[in-house]
């Protein structure tokens, strides 16, 4: 049998909440499939599965929060005879307290009265669903959902101030910024928009990306992760997109192998994300594993962004608005389209010069795009 545990869906992930499951008891899985949906309180996650098999058991029930890493499924390998549930789901009889003579209160069972005891239910003004408006079991579990179902947007908050906090208190920042021209970049992306399809157009966004990402490969020491007092390299150039919610908050999904796809698969791959993330249409697998994370603000009219480091990452690239500004170029002033490229690091990994190294890297890499 496979022990199906709810997987942490984000560094600052302690629990989840089952919204609803995608499979049932005897369902064939393969990996990849999604078998549920949980709530992280900053996005509704698809969670996939990872192993073929047939599923066994589901452990706990929609609405139920669990830490991360409890058991949630149990799978029958492939060949293997899955077992019974251990849960029968043969309805008991209701039981209706009849009411007195005259008696106002509303019918329920033992087991619910006993229930919302337990939950501190009021059933004074609960409207029944069973037999003759009775209250049932589901009617308090529904209440008691209803009652204490938090504020999404506040919980956000929390798990972001947690997450920052920790950052702060934990790792040793040190922070870089370097002005980039983007005379090159902005012509070559203008041409190459201008004979492609709609489709097939590109955002500057993009290429900010593909430079970071390229960039990576010769300074492997920003592009990795913390752990047990220990720096371990990623092993691809996965980036973190920073993606703010119109609910409020953000979340940090990442885009894979940005280094190897090609700018305009990379586009589609951006456009998606964002609009699942922004839908609460997210996987799994689309949430942890980046290597590193990249913020821009641009479009506020922000100048420059000096983010903290998403632990338990180590480092963090943040881009400004694209703004024309004064410059010189061999010898002659002229206004050149720019944007201020700012690094945040973690000094545990990296030094300063090393950083510096990287941000002229950046900006080497935006003078050819055609080289993407």
């Amino acid at each position: 049998m496979i022990e199906f545990k709810l997987p942490s869906l984000g560094a600052d992930m302690d629990e989840g909440t089952l919204l609803e499951w995608k499979v049932h008891p005897g369902d064939v899985v393969k990996p990849g499939q999604v078998i549920a949906v949980v709530d992280t309180t900053k996005a509704a996650i698809e969670v996939e599965c990872w192993h073929d098999g047939t599923v066994s058991q589901l452990l706990i029930d929609v609405g139920t929060k669990v830490p991360v890493g409890t058991t949630i499924a149990w799978l029958a390998e492939p060949g293997e005879k899955p077992q019974a549930p251990e849960r029968t789901t043969t309805a008991a009889p209701l039981l209706i307290e009849k009411p007195a003579p005259h008696d106002r209160r509303p019918r329920i069972s033992p087991a619910a009265r006993k229930r919302a005891a337990e939950l501190g239910v009021s059933t004074e003004d609960l409207k029944g669903h069973g037999p003759q408006g009775a209250i049932t079991l589901e009617d308090i579990e529904a209440a008691a959902r209803v009652a204490n179902t938090p504020d999404p947007v506040q919980a956000m908050r929390h798990t972001i101030a947690a997450a920052m906090s920790r950052s702060k208190r934990e790792i040793p920042h040190y922070y870089l910024s370097e002005t980039i021209a983007l005379g090159k970049a902005m012509a070559w992306l203008q041409a190459h928009n201008a004979q492609s399809t709609l489709e097939a157009r590109l955002l500057p966004g993009v290429l900010l990306l593909k430079a970071v990402a390229l960039a990576l490969r010769d300074y492997p020491q920003l592009n990795g992760f913390w752990l047990d007092n220990v720096f371990k390299p990623a092993l691809d150039t996965d980036l973190g997109v920073a993606i703010s919610l119109r609910q409020g908050g953000l979340v940090a999904p990442v885009l894979h192998h940005v280094a190897d796809i090609s700018l305009t698969h990379l586009m589609s791959e951006l456009a998606s994300l964002v609009e699942r993330a922004r839908n609460g249409s997210l996987r799994s697998s689309e949430l942890g594993g980046a290597g590193m994370t990249v913020t821009q603000l641009g479009d506020q009219g922000v100048d420059s962004v000096l983010g903290v480091i998403y632990p338990p990452q180590v480092a963090l690239v943040g881009f400004g608005r694209i703004s024309e500004r004064p410059w010189v170029n061999d010898g002659q002033l002229c206004v050149m389209p720019t944007v201020i490229c700012s690094l945040s690091a973690d000094h545990r990994v990296s030094d300063g010069h090393y950083g510096a190294r990287f941000l002229s890297e950046v900006r080497r890499l935006l003078q050819t795009p055609e080289a993407f």
